[in-house]
Order: C-alpha cells, then structure tokens, then sequence
C-alpha cells in the first residue's frame, strides 16, 4: 500500500470514528448530528485535497527521477502558481539544464578526442585497469603492424613482438627511444590519466627516423664540409713542397739521394690516400638527384653477382635465386642503386666469412617490387643495430662508417623504404621496397 492510500485511509477511519461518536452521544438531536457529520464529510474532503495537494511535490520528484534515470535532460516542468512549488520547478529546471550542458560538452569532448586519435601521427595505445590493451589508435596500427583486434585484451609483454615486450619496462613518466625495425627510432613515453577516479596507463609512440636523420645529416655534413675544406688547403700546399724538394735530390750525395726520394714518395703516397679518404666522405654529401630510368632489377643483381663471383667462389659462398613474381622495371638511377647493392653484398659476403650462403629473393607486393637479401653470416649483435646507419660507425677494422650512411642516402633520395632485420645467429635481411 502506498503511503498516500495510508494516508487517505487514517483521514478516513479517523473521521468514522469521530462520526460514530457523535452519533451515540447527539442520537436525539438529530439537527445537530446531521450538522456534525455534514462538518466531518466536508474535513474529510478537505483533508484528501490537502493529501493530493502536499504530494504534488512528491509526484513531481519521482518523474522528475525517473527522467534522469532515463538520461532525459531535454523535459522540463512548468510552473504551476505555487510558491514552494515553482521554487521547486525552478531548481530542477536549472539542475537539468546543467546536466545537458554537462553531457553535450562530454559528448563533444569525445568526439574531439576520437578525431585526434584517429589522425594523429603519433602512436596512442592504451592500457584498463588491468593493464591490458585495451585501444591502438590507427597510427600505432600501422607502427607496429598489427591490427587492434590482434593486440586487444593482451598485455604488453604477452604482444609477441621484442618492440611492443619493451614498453613493459617504460616507467610511468619516463621516456625511452627504441629501435623498432631497421633504422627506425621512436621515442615512447608512458604516462597516465583517471578514468571514473582511478588511474590507466598509455604509451605515446612518435617515430623520430626522419628527424634523426636529417639531425644527424645535417652535423655530419658540417663537419665533412669542414674537414674536407682544411685537409685540401693543406694536402695541396704539402705536396707542392714535397715535389718541389724532389728537385733537390740531383744535389745530395748518391748514398743518400735514394732515402730522401723514398721518403718523400712514402709522404706524397700518403698525402693522395688522405685525399682520397677525404673525397670518399665528401661524396656522400655531393650526390646528385637521382637521374630515373626504367632498370631491370634482376638484370641488375645479375650484374652485381658476375662482378663478385670470383670473391664469392674463392669464400665458398653459394648464391641462391628466390623469385616469386617478377616486378616489372624500376624507376631509378642505375649508377646508384648499382652501389648500393653492391655495398650491401659485399657486406653480407664479409659477414659470412667463409661457408654460407646469399639468398636474393624478388617479388611483388600490392604492385611495387620488392628485393631482399638475405646472408647466413652470424647476424647482427644487439649492441651493434642501435649504431647501424650511424656516420662514420664502422665494424670493421679499417672501415669508414660511410657504407650504409650512403645506401641511406641514396635510397632516401629515391624514396624507396627499406629495412635491415637481424637478430645474432640468424640470418641477416636487407629489404627495399620500390615505389
């Protein structure tokens, strides 16, 4: 029973009673007691308006609940010329207002962050409460390529990729550059926010490759500049004295002419090696733009491979054909990418040493042709990938570093992606990807 109903049935019993007992104490006045029962019909009518009027308030309260219950904020209540109730009506009106106010600036948060999510650069995952994926924006997609529906519902260390494993380590607040594959950088920080008071975790992925790069481009290239500009003026001005003293030797005795020319060919000798050296590092920063062609890329390797047989049989070193499908011609300038592949063989010969094989595999992925070579020499330390394609970084005892810094510029120039993967003991994979 409701608590208007008891309300309703009190008046009434109440008012029974009363009646009743006028009715047993006035039963011979009978003017008086059809006065009084008249007066308890009309108090009790009274009484039941009074019961309906007091629970407006209430009625308005519980449909007022049951609209927010239902997530309507667009009714309101008008007012209905009662002071306590129109102040009533007021404070709900304005109490509702707020919330759709509150829900449509939510709602249109949301939908920012949607957008940004959707096109920013940089790589968002996030992480619930129990540290489980539970969001991969399209570019962190595309970083790590995986798809949401792969990463969801794992943690980051059960993700089975070395880089996504990695990001386990990232303390909150803190910011790490790892490798991802080849010479790709990206710099990833962890952070947190609240959600409903409690706090989750994201990583912000933002690939630094190209700005490196271009970092590293632009120091390397000033220093080259200046090294070059310093070692010319002075290898010129020395060998013309070292010339000219070789006129002297007519005047020394016979017994001593011999060393004196001997040394100052040991000299000029090594001047021209230090000005070759110098022009070797010059030519990365002096490449011309790429002249284009249409190249036939098995043509080419077939080239490249005649050209290091010889060293390549003298190491016993097998070369193997895997071809796919044949990509059709290449845009490129043939004159460079022939030093390209040549650097990368020769280096993938030298990692094998003796006893190994190459493998050169072509084929076509949605329509661009694609090459990889791929060695069975001893891979590539860790310690060694997070140098490789530095300036001047070099494995070898009398290298350069200038190798793969040329390869990246070439490539780079052509825009053609690429990638060296290599874990130690396994084979080593260079890949280009031909635009």
């Amino acid at each position: 029973m409701s608590l208007r109903a008891k309300f309703v049935l009190y008046l009434t019993l109440v008012h029974l009673v009363f009646a009743a007992l006028v009715a047993v104490l006035l039963d011979d006045q009978r003017i008086w007691l059809l006065g009084i029962e008249l007066l308890f019909v009309i108090s009790l009518l009274v009484g039941i308006r009074l019961i309906q009027h007091f629970w407006v308030p209430l009625d308005l309260i519980r449909t007022g609940a049951e609209l927010i219950e239902e997530r309507d904020f667009t009714s309101k209540f008008l007012e209905v010329g009662q002071p306590e109730m129109d102040r009533l009506i007021r404070i709900y009106n304005r109490m509702i207002e707020q919330l759709r106010e509150e829900r449509t600036r939510v709602q249109e948060q949301h939908f920012f962050m949607d957008k940004i999510l959707a096109s920013t650069p940089s790589g968002i995952i996030t992480l619930d409460f129990d540290a489980r994926i539970a969001l991969v924006n399209p570019s962190a997609e595309r970083l790590l390529q995986r798809s949401t529906a792969e990463l969801a519902g794992k943690k980051l260390n059960e993700v089975p990729s070395p880089f996504v494993q990695l990001l386990e380590d990232i303390e909150v607040g803190m910011s790490e550059v790892l490798p991802l594959r080849g010479q790709r950088r990206v710099r990833c920080h962890r952070a947190q926010f609240l959600d409903q008071g409690f706090p989750r975790s994201f990583v912000l992925l933002e690939e630094l490759t190209e700005e490196l790069r271009q970092s590293e481009k632009s120091a390397y290239e000033k220093v080259i500049r200046l090294l070059s500009h310093e070692v010319n003026n002075s290898i010129g001005a020395v060998n013309s004295l070292l010339h000219s003293c070789l006129n002297y030797g007519d005047q020394l005795r016979e017994e001593d002419r011999r060393d004196y020319e001997n040394a100052l060919q040991v000299a000029i000798r090594r001047t021209d090696d230090l000005n070759a050296f110098m022009k070797s590092y010059a030519e990365v920063i002096r490449l011309p733009q790429p002249q284009r062609q249409p190249v036939a890329l098995k043509s080419l390797l077939e080239e490249i491979q005649l050209l290091l047989s010889v060293e390549s049989q003298q190491r016993n070193i097998e070369w193997v054909w895997d071809e796919e499908e044949a990509p059709g011609p290449v845009e490129m300038d043939r004159n460079q990418m022939e030093q390209v592949f040549v650097n990368i063989l020769k280096n993938a010969i030298e990692a094998i040493g003796e006893e190994g094989r190459i493998t050169l595999r072509l084929g076509k992925r949605e329509e661009k042709g694609w090459v990889v070579v791929e060695d069975t020499g001893g891979g590539i330390p860790s310690e060694v990938k997070t140098q490789l394609f530095t300036p001047f970084f070099s494995t070898k005892e009398n290298g350069q570093g200038i190798g793969l810094t040329m390869v990246q510029e070439i490539l780079n120039r052509h825009g053609f992606e690429f990638s060296l993967e290599s874990e130690p003991g396994e084979p080593t994979r260079f890949e280009i990807l031909f635009n």
